[in-house]
């Protein structure tokens, strides 16, 4: 991995799954308790969105009761001293990465510390219930839903993401399943384009066979030992 500038880091569940915050395709994970088709499409909000939105003022409750973890202050600290291009992708919508300190972090499904209005389409920082039927900040109608992409909606900022990809040496991804898409398709992308890819899993994923490398362990360790070296190596 020598000559490395611009790197685009993937994150998913498994980068928090350490601070106590559910994954979702695990055994016991978030999944078991609630099917997707019920919590997680915009059918499923039209249908009964007092489920939904119970579902995720819970959600939004508990995830500010938890603290970043060794991963998420790694690449803190990498965004910080990294002095070529850096963009932490993250398909996880709590704000841990924030939390740690990162500046430039890129959430493609959303963050569940904000409401989207559909009446007006801002988004706004938001941490209490939704439940209620709050009026937006913004217009005044009571049309907030959470700011989370749903199965079947777009991901958020994905020419972005591609961009970011076009020019990177270096993607990683971390504590990702490789199992959902378009996410999962970033690290052809990156091959495509050149870059050398990198995998820090727990174990390996369903893309494992399409990096470069692969480590594997929990990412409070594996996360930590990799920005040590590549900060010693720059």
């Amino acid at each position: 991995m020598n000559q490395i500038r611009n790197i685009v880091i993937l994150t998913g569940a498994g980068v928090s799954a350490e601070s106590g915050i559910d994954t979702f395709r695990d055994a016991g994970g978030l999944w078991e308790q609630h099917r997707v088709e019920d919590v997680a499409t915009p059918e499923a909000f039209a249908r009964d969105p007092e489920l939904v939105l119970r579902f995720y003022d819970m959600r939004r409750e508990a995830i500010q009761t938890k603290q970043p973890n060794a991963a998420h202050h790694a690449l803190a600290r990498l965004d910080a001293e990294w002095r070529g291009e850096l963009l932490i992708v993250t398909q996880n919508v709590d704000d841990l990465h924030e939390r740690a300190g990162a500046t430039r972090v890129l959430h493609m499904h959303g963050e569940h510390l904000n409401a989207w209005c559909t009446a007006c389409d801002e988004r706004s920082p938001w941490t209490g219930p939704l439940l209620d039927r709050p009026a937006c900040p913004e217009c005044g109608v009571a049309a907030l839903r959470p700011d989370v992409v749903w199965f079947g909606e777009m991901p958020y900022r994905m020419e972005e993401i591609f961009a970011a990809l076009r020019e990177a040496d270096l993607f990683v991804s971390i504590g990702t399943s490789g199992a959902v898409y378009p996410a999962a398709g970033f690290v052809r992308n990156a091959r495509e384009l050149g870059a050398a890819t990198l995998e820090l899993n727990l174990e390996p994923s369903q893309g494992s066979s399409w990096f470069d490398e692969s480590r594997h362990g929990p990412a409070t360790e594996v996360v930590p030992a990799w920005v040590d070296e590549l900060l010693t190596r720059k």
